[in-house]
């Protein structure tokens, strides 16, 4: 008998890799400079920033390019207008012999034109008007000497020059009677700034940032769509390597619904295999005759239910946890229909149809035991073997605690998000309204601040409670101790809850001793703690209500009695409003948003401090919670129960 289970042991147990195999394949690592299912994502934004980087640098170096062309030829043609505008009140002036005229007109065109170079010249003869009086060489406009040509250090008449350093020069011949050599020249520097006006420079800079402003949004939308594929992907390699397990192969949840599916494959996959090992567990029990022996006591000693089914669907054998899941004796089970032992129809219409051969779909179906409200059992049908026409095994886990917990984790998280949600929407928009009003309302610039500030610190406040159940959860939740000014404690606690209780248009009243000691505490919970009671006080309490915090020293004890005259709670939930996650049964709580986890949390927090925190109640009344904490010097660091 001893030979045959360790047979069927071995047949049930997957085999195991040998050494050599699990050397020769390598085994995917997680670490590194990236997170788990983003070096994809990585690559595709290092790609992505590149394109627009150069996009953006080219963009700037046409930009500049077009500016330097329209500005060059923005000057040339002030250049041309000016010698034009000029060479009428020279020739009208020179006409009339007003030489000195002519002179200052040159003088004072250069000054206001910004000039670098303006003069009168008379070829072969010298200078006779010039924006330097000390250039001039000829003193008075000389008798006429035939057809002389009209050019000067290679200009022509009317041509636009352009010298070194881009010096931008204009000659332009006079009509002068009997003069027919005499021209003016003009010359301005034509150079444009390196990187053109602050105005360009600035446009380039906000497109540039604009740019990669929109690239940083799109690589985090990017980033958080794909990463749950990229990390799914990891895991499928890890599963190609044939030895991975089922905590290696999920993700994290927080990647998004791809990451919620793939999890719940990965948990159906390791059922599927558990439940393959009870079938084969069935299979071997079904070959050997008699209830009695080893193998029985092995059945016996498994927390699932089994029952197996001949191929006319009655129960030819129960171990001990089917008799007490179903809440039945044994014998009362062997040999009893299916159909008379399962309520639900479905099971078992399923199971018959299993055992009889109808058909070889596996059923699953979760129903409430008879006689009890809360106690779910999952009933899983499966046929024994593929190869013959009927028997079917039956599984009976307890499934309660797990539904409870995924109640209380979805109640928790849809919380948990909304509280997270109306803050962040309240951030939003006072930013935006300080982005479009504050600059020029300072008065709305402050409100906003303010609001942001508040609102943060009230995220903050959140994110530490979830922070804190998880620490609770794990038993990792400690204190650090540290001497806690009590006066200091309450006056901050008095600022950060008067703005809410005064938008509730509730008084809140503080009354606190003259003086104060100093306490030996873990300030940063014990502050939590005070801010969880005082704050579900003020949440609790319709408008134009009243919380009182009174605060004694009694003994060795402080005390802190925080008394409102809110809606109440009844006196069979005062005791469960400290289980994490829950909230009371009233109606009027559907409209107030709360997670459930404030009040476990400041109990907890509270004891580890070596006190506790009690609740007298009643409906329309108010609440009274009173905390009591040792005052006394010496706390030991305790992790949480």
């Amino acid at each position: 008998m001893v030979q045959n289970q360790e047979t069927t042991q071995s047949e049930v147990a997957p085999a195991a890799p040998t050494p050599a195999a699990q050397a020769s394949v390598p085994r995917v690592r997680r670490r590194g400079l990236l997170s788990h299912g983003e070096g994809a994502v990585a690559r595709v934004g290092i790609v992505t920033a590149a394109l627009v980087v150069g996009v953006l640098s080219l963009s700037s170096w046409w930009t500049l390019r077009t500016y330097h062309a329209q500005e060059q030829a923005s000057r040339e043609r002030e250049l041309l207008s000016v010698s034009g505008v000029l060479t009428s009140s020279i020739e009208s002036l020179m006409s009339n012999g007003d030489i000195t005229g002519v002179r200052r007109l040159v003088a004072d065109a250069a000054v206001l034109q910004g000039l670098s170079g303006c003069r009168v010249v008379i070829d072969g003869v010298g200078i006779l008007a010039d924006a330097e009086p000390s250039r001039i060489t000829v003193a008075k406009l000389p008798e006429a000497k035939g057809n002389a040509a009209a050019v000067s250090d290679g200009l022509t008449s009317g041509s636009l020059d352009r010298g070194e350093g881009g010096l931008l020069r204009v000659r332009t011949s006079l009509a002068v009677a009997g003069q027919n050599d005499v021209a003016l020249e003009v010359s301005r520097a034509g150079t444009a700034s390196t990187f053109g006006p602050w105005e360009v420079q600035a446009g380039i800079a906000g497109i540039a940032a604009l740019g990669m402003g929109g690239l940083l949004m799109a690589y985090r939308q990017m980033r958080m769509r794909w990463r749950g594929l990229g990390a799914i992907r990891e895991s499928l390699m890890i599963e190609a390597q044939g030895d991975a397990v089922a905590g290696e192969l999920e993700v994290g949840q927080a990647m998004g619904p791809e990451a919620a599916a793939w999890n719940g494959v990965v948990r159906e996959r390791e059922k599927l295999r558990r439940l393959l090992a009870l079938e084969k567990a069935a299979e071997k029990i079904a070959q050997r005759s008699g209830a009695g022996g080893e193998l029985s006591a092995a059945c016996d000693a498994m927390w699932h239910g089994l029952l197996v089914l001949d191929d006319k669907a009655r129960i030819t054998y129960a171990n001990g946890a089917a008799a007490v899941l179903l809440n039945v004796k044994r014998e009362e089970l062997l040999e009893k229909p299916v159909r008379e032992v399962f309520e639900d129809e479905s099971i078992a219409t399923a199971a018959e149809a299993l055992a009889t051969g109808r058909t070889r779909q596996r059923a699953i179906a979760d129903v409430t035991r008879p006689g009890t409200e809360r106690t779910v059992l999952r009933l899983t049908a499966k046929p024994m073997r593929r190869e013959e026409s009927g028997r079917a095994i039956v599984v009976v886990e307890d499934v309660t605690q797990q539904k409870v917990a995924e109640e209380s984790r979805g109640a928790f998280v849809a919380q948990a998000t909304h509280e997270l949600r109306t803050p962040l929407t309240n951030i939003r928009l006072y930013v935006e309204t300080l982005v479009e009003e504050g600059e020029t309302d300072p008065a709305v610039r402050a409100k906003c601040l303010n609001v942001v500030q508040s609102e943060v610190r009230r995220l903050e406040r959140i994110v530490g409670d979830m922070l804190s159940v998880a620490e609770i959860e794990a038993g990792q939740l400690k204190l650090r101790s540290a001497e806690v000014r009590l006066d200091q404690l309450f006056a901050e606690l008095e600022a950060d809850l008067r703005v809410g209780a005064e938008d509730k248009e509730i008084k809140l009243v503080f009354d606190l001793p003259p003086k104060f000691g100093v306490m030996s505490a873990d300030r940063d919970k014990l502050m939590l703690a005070l801010h969880n009671i005082v704050g579900n006080a003020i949440k609790y309490t319709p408008a134009g209500g009243t919380v009182s915090v009174r605060v004694t020293e009694e003994g060795p004890h402080l005390r802190v009695d925080v008394v409102d005259n809110g809606i109440g709670i009844k006196a069979e939930e005062q005791e469960l409003v400290f289980e994490r996650f829950y909230r009371a049964k009233d109606r009027r709580l559907a409209n107030i948003t709360g997670s459930g986890i404030g009040l476990a949390l400041a109990r907890q927090v509270v004891r580890l401090h070596g006190g506790d925190i009690t609740v007298a109640s009643a409906i329309d009344k108010g609440s009274t919670f009173t905390i009591t904490v040792p005052i006394s010097n010496g706390l030991s660091m305790r992790a949480a129960a």
